[in-house]
């Protein structure tokens, strides 16, 4: 048994080949397009190929938070096996997720006084979160305890960084996640909003720029200006090449030594639809 549990959920869209590397548990959030209700983690999941091709013909995808109960029999089963559970979680500002888990675990600490139940609003998502779900499995890897590995992780969530273009801004209004007036803006004749997620979790338009290659310009200045860590996360829907391309860019800086490149999950997809484009990474200075 690991000295604790480390979870998160699949808004962070983790490689798969770290959930066994490093024993990692993900709590699936769920989608619901024509009345059909897939799943994101296990054998059946739903992928963002699948989903995407569906949005491309029309269908209007709505996502659906991890309940109560879930949690509460995860963190049931590790309190009773006296195993300590760090839960890493997607932006409270974006999801009710968060909320379940605390709610879980305040139903579990009742019978289980003693058990110790970590839950950290990462104010982030996609390879952000990721991110700091490898720093936790890095420290546990390398001997830290619970509580100096949260240290770490508080650290490093002020700085996450993330910056994201994306083809059709209505499918974030339409989830709650962006205003209308942002997206009123990325209708005019090939202007593309850059979207962040500022200190609180929450998505904000930063940026209006005349088309992508502007954009994705701008995003890399944004990043490499403030880089304090080697390692930035590209993230994308659809445009593998264009991903591909922005690593490529990424390398040829010297303060870049790797790239960790990923598809959005489901959920996250659900609201950026194809062609979008994103880069995550740890600045110095607090977002």
């Amino acid at each position: 048994m690991t000295p604790f549990k480390i979870v998160t959920d699949s808004t962070a869209d983790l490689p798969v080949e770290w959930l066994e590397q490093y024993d990692l548990t993900v709590m699936g959030l769920t989608v619901e397009l024509d009345g059909v209700v897939y799943e994101t983690v296990g054998e059946n999941r739903l992928t963002s190929d699948v989903l995407l091709e569906k949005m491309l013909a029309g269908g209007q995808p709505t996502t659906s938070q991890v309940n109560v109960g879930q949690f509460e029999a995860l963190f049931r089963e590790a309190a009773k096996a006296s195993q300590a559970v760090l839960y890493l979680a997607f932006s409270a500002a974006l999801s009710g997720t968060y909320q379940s888990a605390v709610m879980a675990r305040e139903m579990v600490m009742e019978d289980y006084p003693e058990a110790v139940i970590e839950i950290i609003d990462t104010k982030a998502a996609t390879l952000g979160e990721a991110y700091l779900v490898l720093k936790a499995a890095q420290a546990r890897e390398a001997g830290a305890s619970l509580a100096e590995t949260l240290a770490i992780i508080e650290d490093v969530i002020p700085r996450i960084r993330t910056y994201l273009l994306v083809d059709d801004l209505q499918h974030l209004v339409r989830g709650g996640r962006l205003s209308k007036a942002a997206a009123l803006i990325g209708g005019l004749v090939n202007i593309k909003p850059l979207i962040s997620i500022d200190r609180d979790g929450k998505l904000v338009s930063i940026a209006k720029l005349r088309g992508k290659k502007k954009g994705i310009k701008e995003m890399l200045a944004l990043t490499l200006g403030q880089l304090d860590e080697s390692c930035v996360m590209v993230a994308y829907t659809g445009d593998v090449e264009a991903a591909e391309q922005l690593r490529a860019t990424l390398l040829a800086d010297p303060q870049v030594e790797q790239v960790i490149m990923a598809p959005l999950g489901p959920i996250i997809a659900s609201h950026t639809g194809t062609g979008s484009l994103a880069i995550l990474s740890i600045g110095r200075d607090q977002r």
